[in-house]
């Protein structure tokens, strides 16, 4: 019989993600035991599949979409980051339930780091207004960017997400009003489009020839944006893997006390990126 899992990442779907491979790479660097496998729980079965896990001595768990601002519900304690955020993305097991954190929007900052594109003083637009935009808003604002426009398919949405910064550079945007909206020095895109082959038809306005574009999903889900990106005149398109390799490892920290190699398990992941076009320095400096 199998050894039942300890740890595992839950979504819906799920078989795509790389968090098991990422996870497995971790403990083998550290000597870890640890079985991590993928989850898939439609909404309406999460909270469930979720508990039976825990039943089965499950003691930690990454949660993407679209389960993010579900699982902040049912942990017992949270981050402040987290409930900042309204979502989850790693769960510790304690003694009478779950410990929420978020981690997403920490993986982002270290991967821009890596990249060499600085944060302070820059105009940022976010492309979407759920979980996945939820972990980043926040990080963002605090890193010292000058602005930040969140646009969503419902303006309702975006406008709770900029009121829950309580940050005066948080606004939402109508999708309809980019055209008039002007360049963004970075714009992410946060939105569950990266699955398909058709991107809405955001206008390349929003982009100058110094922008950097970065897609949260990775793979083929990021590829249409970042052909989109290229087209639009971008300095820089990237997509989400080395932010969900470093969003994992503090994950991996938080469950085992020890803080793993990412740049290794980025390099062993191979194609981790499409970054034509991207130079060696910050594409927003100009004083270089």
């Amino acid at each position: 019989m199998d050894a039942p899992m300890t740890h595992a990442v839950f979504g819906h779907p799920v078989a795509h993600s790389l968090s098991p491979r990422i996870h497995a790479a971790f403990a083998a660097q550290l000597g870890i035991p640890m079985r991590y496998g993928a989850i898939d729980a439609p909404p309406d079965t999460f909270a469930e599949a979720l508990a039976a896990f825990a039943g089965a001595g499950g003691r930690g768990a990454n949660v993407t979409l679209p389960h993010k601002q579900a699982a902040l519900a049912l942990c017992t304690t949270t981050t402040a980051r987290a409930r900042r955020a309204g979502a989850v993305n790693t769960l510790v097991r304690i003694d009478d339930g779950w410990h929420g954190d978020i981690t997403d929007g920490s993986g982002l900052l270290r991967d821009l780091a890596r990249h060499r594109i600085g944060l302070p003083g820059r105009n940022v637009l976010i492309l979407g207004a759920g979980g996945a935009a939820r972990g980043i808003a926040g990080p963002l604002l605090d890193a010292g960017i000058a602005s930040l426009a969140i646009a969503n398919r419902t303006r309702a949405t975006a406008a709770a997400l900029a009121n829950a910064m309580a940050d005066a550079r948080a606004r939402p945007l109508d999708i309809d009003a980019l055209g008039m909206s002007g360049a963004f020095d970075i714009v992410i895109n946060a939105t569950s489009a990266t699955r398909t082959t058709t991107l809405p038809a955001w206008p390349a306005t929003v982009v100058h020839a110094g922008t950097a574009c970065l897609d949260l999903g990775y793979g083929d889900a990021a590829t249409a944006f970042l052909a989109w990106s290229r087209t639009a005149g971008a300095a820089a398109a990237i997509d989400g893997l080395g932010m969900l390799v470093e969003q994992a490892a503090e994950s991996f920290s938080a469950w085992h006390g020890a803080w793993p190699d990412a740049e290794a398990v980025l390099h062993m992941l191979g194609t981790r990126r499409d970054t034509s076009g991207f130079p060696d320095r910050d594409p927003l400096r100009r004083d270089e």
